[in-house]
């Protein structure tokens, strides 16, 4: 039983002495400040390796589509599939970060990840492959367990600039996800990439117990109540319903670019598995727009930032449709589109973790599920549209989105300037 169990506004005044505590228990969120900085840069590696397995398909269609024999629409869904399963995640593990000690249940969500990703690695075919994603998607939900966290450590003073840490390894594993996934594609195969990630997921599990204080809520209630309490705080908090809509559609723009390029730059462009990776790397610059968007949320910013990235995120389809042919515009327009979304992700989650300090988690399952359930109905589209309309019709559709997204930062902010 762990000697120190203690919630983020401190020690209980009835704990036992803190010399009764073993030299090798777990730190506790009350010691957290003296070592704040690692476990800041524990929380953002683990984040970035575990969300990286919702990514590592996308320059892979090609390869999955031949090695299982499938087409390339088919093959496409593995996207779908993956990221439909990471919006379960979040509707349905999510909210247990209330109520579940976070530490412990980060580290054995992962655990199912490391056996999941194993699974895949060895699928003998598509569909196999196909259901395994699905759970892949659900566990790697890991990510949102530990941004919570991190809001929870941080002083309030610093929030967005921790947290916005935080998240730069989250997009950093969003970015390099393709990458590395292709150049191990192309040394030792597609299916290397799945053995590798299980072998970190498995490894991160560790560091998770070891490094990461105890905190456990203080909320008690049935798993049941807490997920009925979810559809509460859609109803009473609008300002998260309105965040979690234009984020979304920020995302769809983002999962239809990604999701198609990769046949862009190999029909187009005839690329190689290691050109295709060499090009996603240009994506990892996107992630540092999450501390800078941090400080200007801090900066109380927030409202311009968010108008900023949306327009950024238009523009950077424009040039993609333009780009046709051009490698120069379209890596340019890789590189504005995910630092748009992803400064506008940081934040949007600034503000709805301010809402309900005391239900963080839920406020991030809701989020979340929103805006993964965007990226999914993207990624579906993305298939059909290419087929129909190639790549401009793509980037049209990826463009109307971020249109989307500023139509509802605009009725937000423009009629309504004193909400949040």
């Amino acid at each position: 039983m762990e000697n120190h169990r203690m919630t983020t506004s401190g020690p209980s005044p009835s704990a036992p002495p803190t010399t009764a505590a073993p030299a090798t228990s777990a730190p506790t969120v009350a010691e957290a400040p003296r070592s704040l900085r690692w476990v800041i840069l524990t929380l953002a590696f683990a984040c970035g390796a575990s969300v990286a397995n919702l990514y590592y398909a996308q320059p892979l269609l090609g390869l999955l589509s031949h090695s299982f024999g499938v087409s390339k629409g088919t093959a496409t869904i593995v996207v779908t599939a993956t990221q439909i399963g990471y919006a379960l995640g979040l509707a349905l593990l999510i909210p247990l970060g209330d109520l579940l000690e976070n530490r412990r249940l980060a580290s054995r969500t992962l655990l199912v990840t490391a056996a999941a990703l194993a699974v895949a690695a060895f699928s003998p075919d598509f569909w196999v492959f196909l259901a395994v994603s699905v759970l892949i998607g659900v566990t790697s939900v890991v990510a949102q367990i530990l941004v919570p966290l991190a809001a929870h450590l941080a002083p309030a003073e610093s929030r967005g600039r921790l947290v916005g840490q935080v998240m730069s390894g989250l997009l950093l594993g969003i970015m390099l996800a393709r990458s590395v996934a292709s150049f191990a594609a192309a040394a030792w195969g597609w299916r290397s990439i799945y053995a590798i990630s299980a072998v970190v997921m498995l490894l991160t599990s560790l560091a998770l117990l070891k490094l990461l204080p105890v905190r456990k809520p203080e909320h008690t209630a049935r798993y049941g109540t807490l997920l009925a309490s979810v559809v509460g705080l859609v109803r009473s908090e609008p300002v998260l319903l309105r965040r979690a809509l234009t984020q979304a559609s920020m995302f769809g723009a983002f999962t239809a670019y990604w999701t198609a390029v990769a046949y862009e730059l190999a029909d187009r462009h005839h690329m190689s598995q290691n050109g295709i990776a060499v090009f996603a790397l240009v994506g990892a610059a996107g992630a540092a727009s999450a501390p800078i968007a941090g400080r200007l949320g801090d900066a109380g910013r927030g409202v311009a930032g968010r108008a900023v990235a949306i327009l950024t995120g238009l523009v950077a389809m424009v040039l993609a449709g333009l780009g046709v042919g051009n490698l120069v515009l379209l890596a340019l327009a890789g590189i504005l589109l995910d630092f748009a979304v992803q400064g506008h992700q940081v934040l949007s989650q600034r503000d709805i973790y301010s809402l309900r300090p005391d239900a963080r988690a839920r406020v991030n399952s809701v989020y979340m599920t929103t805006v993964f359930l965007g990226g999914a109905a993207a990624s579906a589209a993305t298939g059909a549209v290419r087929s129909a309309w190639g790549w401009t019709g793509v980037t049209t559709m990826a463009a109307a989105l971020t249109a989307v997204a500023f139509l509802l930062w605009s009725l937000d902010h423009l009629r309504r300037p004193t909400r949040g």
